[in-house]
């Protein structure tokens, strides 16, 4: 997406977006002029009006038009509120999130070996998908005692987990609500939260200090700290955590997993494009 929004060319980005001849490569004319239009409007600033569009591309106003029809009716285009324009539609950040999902695991595997390397604990990196909480990445701890953190894939214990907290805390609280609705909270030990309300000032928590917590809350005797991964636009891509058994958590060493996770998420965010400084920056507002 980065491609689309930002980091253009600043020559390219002066000159039209003149489509190619799609049939002369063999291609599907409407979907390269298609792909121009989308293209156009990104380099506009993401928002534009048909006449601009059609000058922009050398397409006449009609195929303008009967192209940006399609484009709405599918996500990828959206008319302007109160302005005769359009603007790029949500179904281009779910490309964009989806193609994120696929690069994340590569860019953060450093970091989690790192994370791995300075605490000498279990590292798991995760998204959310849909409605469910997904561990993509899981590496071992170094040392003879492990704790038992699940397997890699779905799991319905976003609310209990650090992963999870760390991700939920940073979306909007309609979409908190629309996740813990088909999850549910299920009460995985004595010490896991299973009131809304007792959730959703955690996640305030979270947000204002930049980590998430799990005091045995999914497993007994795991304690675990995660931090949320965050992309250009400030929204929440994915989570790390390091987990350790009780045994081992004394505060001198849990002050070390959080500043190992807190630092690598910060930095693989940073990398994203993602927002510094405080942790509370461009975050939701619960009510």
């Amino acid at each position: 997406m980065t491609d689309l929004v930002g980091g253009l060319d600043p020559v390219a980005s002066q000159v039209p977006s003149t489509p190619s001849n799609g049939a002369e490569r063999g291609g599907i004319q409407s979907v390269d002029r298609a792909l121009s239009l989308l293209l156009a409007i990104a380099e506009l600033g993401g928002e534009t009006t048909l006449s601009t569009l059609a000058a922009r591309t050398g397409l006449n106003i009609s195929t303008c038009h009967h192209l940006l029809a399609t484009l709405t009716q599918r996500g990828f285009v959206a008319k302007s509120i109160g302005r005769r324009g359009y603007t790029l539609g949500a179904r281009i950040l779910f490309l964009s999130q989806a193609c994120l999902q696929v690069e994340l695991p590569r860019r953060a595997q450093r970091f989690i070996d790192r994370i791995n390397q300075e605490t000498g604990e279990t590292v798991h990196l995760a998204v959310m998908q849909g409605d469910e909480l997904v561990t993509i990445i899981k590496r071992e701890a170094r040392h003879a005692v492990r704790v038992d953190t699940g397997t890699l894939g779905k799991s319905n214990a976003a609310h209990a987990t650090s992963t999870g907290k760390a991700i939920l805390a940073w979306l909007p609280e309609g979409e908190i609500a629309r996740i813990i609705a088909v999850q549910g909270m299920r009460g995985f030990t004595p010490n896991t939260i299973t009131d809304y309300a007792a959730l959703i000032e955690e996640l305030r928590l979270v947000r204002r200090h930049g980590f998430a917590m799990d005091r045995e809350e999914f497993q007994p005797g795991v304690i675990c700290v995660g931090a949320a991964i965050r992309d250009h636009s400030g929204a929440v891509v994915g989570s790390v955590s390091a987990s350790a058994p009780t045994m081992r958590a004394d505060e001198a060493h849990l002050a070390l997993m959080r500043e190992q996770v807190v630092s690598a998420a910060r930095e693989l965010s940073l990398e994203l494009g993602g927002p510094g400084g405080s942790p509370q920056a461009n975050g939701p507002q619960f009510s």
